[in-house]
């Protein structure tokens, strides 16, 4: 497991007023769930940007405490070995917008994954009944739209996913 360092959102930073209503409240309504298909309990699934790099397919995990990044996409982004170092302490994160990612070679259907650390650096909150992650930036409400056709996608994948060296070593043993 190693760690790579990237930029990936906006601080949403708005200056200090004088008054403490003048700060947009973030929040969802029911027209926020419009363009969705409802019901549904599909997780929330972006585009975001990551190293100067529009990367589809990452999970937003509000339960997670750790942002990970997965092998493939590692050498996309032209990650070198001096760009990562080892990993060795306590899943927690960081309180800039730059964030840690965790890069594990392992199968997954998405990219990379981010969590608490990355919703608490950016100011976002999300939801997964409205497919949506909102921030503030500039004194603006700015919204990251989720994609439920792809995060179904990803769910068929995960389900069909069938580990070859798993599957070969439970055939070896006879299981």
């Amino acid at each position: 497991m190693s760690v790579a360092r990237l930029p990936a959102g906006d601080s949403g930073q708005c200056p200090k007023r004088s008054k403490p209503d003048a700060q947009p409240i973030l929040g969802f309504s029911d027209e926020d769930k419009i363009g969705t298909i409802q019901p549904h309990d599909d997780a929330l699934v972006i585009t975001l940007r990551i190293g100067g790099y529009d990367v589809k397919r990452v999970m937003v995990d509000q339960g997670s405490a750790v942002e990970i990044m997965y092998h493939n996409l590692s050498k996309e982004l032209n990650l070198k070995p001096g760009d990562l170092t080892p990993y060795n302490s306590p899943l927690i994160g960081s309180e800039m917008v730059e964030v840690d990612f965790i890069v594990v070679d392992v199968f997954s259907p998405y990219t990379a994954i981010v969590a608490k650390p990355w919703l608490h650096t950016l100011g976002a909150v999300s939801s997964t009944l409205h497919q949506k992650a909102k921030y503030l930036s500039k004194c603006q409400v700015c919204e990251i739209q989720g994609d439920q056709s792809v995060a179904r996608q990803c769910l068929v994948v995960a389900i069909q996913h069938r580990p070859e060296a798993e599957s070969s070593a439970k055939a070896e043993r006879g299981l």
